[in-house]
């Protein structure tokens, strides 16, 4: 039988949907909505047996377990339990029942639900077909265990025959990684010369690059989970060994205790939910440690917790392990692999990205679903407080500098309004407004992925890449720290950069060694020009637009020392 649109949009008001797609979110209510590229849909998977849902060919099951993992799993999550979105198991599919599903998806919600229908990204047919999907039980994708790992560690140039000494004449401490999204590269550009160093092949979209301890390695991991280990000391810097850790990944990061330096890394997986421990100086996998277990509220089991963001901890030979779904943070001791020892913080769900205060003893991440910052003390091991902040935190890394008012605090952006919350972090000095939001900056607008300062600066410079005014997600805000109460200057990065076909978005700022430029990526369609635009710190003026071919979907942008020091 076929239903009105009037009805089916009603359906879809009544059904409020799920939170905001914070891995690769709708582009507005007409704009259609970009795969992630999500390397599960082409995974072996049985088609589950017999069950009370509406039944479907080999051929239409494949179609739609290809598109789920295109478009949803990244919100919904590979087993359908939920993660920034709601969880779309059968108990709960099944109970809104066909019609409602077929008008959620065709029309998405103001929460956050892509529009899949009405922006044309799904055929009236694919909608129906991903309608019918949802109420039938989830594929198990297959698990990643040590045989499956150690069979991609390619070692491409051993130790004993790589460089004793630095061999190029490269300033490594001001070369900025950039992740060339679509194309699967990462692109070396010098800070001085804004010139493109090297162009290396990596996995698909690297979610972030890492410094190794010492400044001679460049760890990057893409969302296929692979990890390329560059040597910054080679004539010209390329990959020395590489591994795949999972099927599907976000984070790495590499020893930095005092002893420990380049011994480890480490990384972790979305899919299978595990972390993996490997050998600092050529990827080999030495121990995998899976994530699955209870919930840190309902004490509920899960078995899809996610590893999102890792830092080293600088006071201690731990790395800070972040699971999404339990919403647990692992302080993982490193001195010891075969006695490995891990201390469980129960934080809150849906942990997803964070970094230190400037003391680099305390970490703060955003438990993004749940609307609230974790504070953990590296030092003690030991949750401090939840901080209640605004509709869903994405801070990056965030952003610490010293208040007029309340002295030092790490501040963080929000996808869901246009808010920039700050939080005290100085117990010693300032105790009445530590681990407390002192203030609310206002912003451009919902959307915002990324915020930046620098030590030696008195700008806060905040993205709005997801917003859906093309102009606000175009432009960047920048606050004078020492006026607050002055709204933020905006200014058109990507008008600067003179990109004017297509939908270029302005994302990430990212300070040069020096802390006197900041570099913005505008990042334009695969088939379009894309851009770096370099700012002087000080006079906010235009300084340089880096155009060049090669440069495909920039996004993130990791200047190595700041990266290597923690400095933001």
């Amino acid at each position: 039988m076929k239903v009105s649109t009037a009805i089916l949009a009603a359906l879809a008001a009544a059904w409020t949907g799920s939170a905001v797609a914070a891995d690769t979110p709708a582009h507005g209510a007409g704009a259609k909505y970009e795969t992630s590229g999500d390397v599960l849909k082409g995974a072996p998977m049985q088609q589950p047996g017999a069950q009370p849902g509406p039944a479907l060919t080999a051929a239409e099951f494949d179609k739609a377990k290809q598109i789920y993992f295109e478009r949803c799993a990244g919100c919904h999550g590979v087993l359908r339990k939920g993660a920034t979105g709601k969880p779309l198991t059968t108990d709960i599919t099944r109970e809104r029942g066909f019609d409602a599903l077929k008008a959620f998806i065709t029309y998405g919600s103001a929460a956050g639900m892509p529009n899949w229908g009405t922006s044309g990204q799904l055929t009236e047919a694919e909608v129906d077909l991903m309608a019918k999907y949802l109420l039938n039980e989830p594929p198990q994708p297959p698990e990643f265990g040590m045989e499956e790992v150690r069979s991609t560690w390619k070692m491409v140039i051993p130790p004993e025959k790589r460089p004793t000494k630095k061999m190029n004449k490269l300033d490594i401490d001001n070369l900025f990684s950039v992740t060339l999204r679509d194309s699967g590269e990462i692109a070396l550009i010098d800070g001085a010369s804004k010139k493109i160093v090297s162009i290396i092949k990596t996995g698909y979209a690297v979610h972030i690059s890492r410094t190794s301890a010492s400044g001679r390695y460049l760890f990057v991991i893409g969302r296929d989970a692979k990890i390329n280990l560059i040597d910054l000391w080679m004539e010209k810097p390329d990959t020395v060994a590489e591994i795949k850790i999972g099927m599907e990944a976000r984070s790495v990061e590499t020893s930095k205790y005092k002893g420990f330096e380049d011994k480890y890394a480490i990384a972790g997986a979305y899919w299978p939910p595990q972390f993996v421990i490997m050998n600092g100086n050529t990827l080999e996998p030495i121990k995998i440690v899976s994530t699955r277990g209870m919930t840190s509220d309902k004490q509920e089991y899960h078995p899809e917790p996610r590893v999102a963001s890792i830092l080293g901890s600088h006071f201690k030979p731990e790395f800070v392990v972040n699971v999404k779904e339990t919403g647990q943070i692992l302080m993982v001791d490193y001195s010891d692999i075969k006695n490995l020892r891990v201390t469980t913080v129960e934080a809150e769900r849906f942990l997803h990205d964070g970094g230190f205060d400037a003391s680099k003893r305390y970490f703060l991440v955003a438990a993004n679903a749940r609307n609230k910052i974790a504070v953990v003390d590296t030092k003690e091991s030991k949750l401090v407080k939840l901080v209640d902040v605004g509709n869903t935190p994405h801070p990056g890394r965030g952003a610490n500098f010293v208040h007029p008012k309340f002295g030092p605090v790490w501040a963080t952006g929000h996808l869901g309004d246009e808010t920039i919350a700050l939080i005290g972090t100085d117990p010693k000095g300032h105790p009445k407004q530590a681990w407390t939001k002192v203030a609310d900056l206002t912003g451009q607008g919902g959307g915002s992925l990324f915020l930046k300062t620098h030590p030696k600066s008195k700008n806060l410079w905040v993205d709005t890449t997801l917003n859906p005014d093309l102009d606000v997600a175009s432009s960047i805000a920048v606050f004078d720290i020492g006026n607050l109460g002055k709204p933020a200057e905006v200014l058109p990065i990507a008008k600067w950069a003179g990109i004017t076909d297509g939908a270029a978005r302005t994302v990430q700022p990212e300070y040069n060694k020096a802390g006197d430029e900041v570099w913005f990526s505008v990042w334009n369609a695969k088939d379009k020009v894309s851009a770096i635009v370099v700012v002087d710190d000080k006079t906010r003026k235009l300084k340089s637009v880096i155009k060049d071919a090669r440069l495909i979907t920039p996004t993130g942008k990791f200047n190595l020392h700041n990266t290597q020091h923690d400095v933001y």
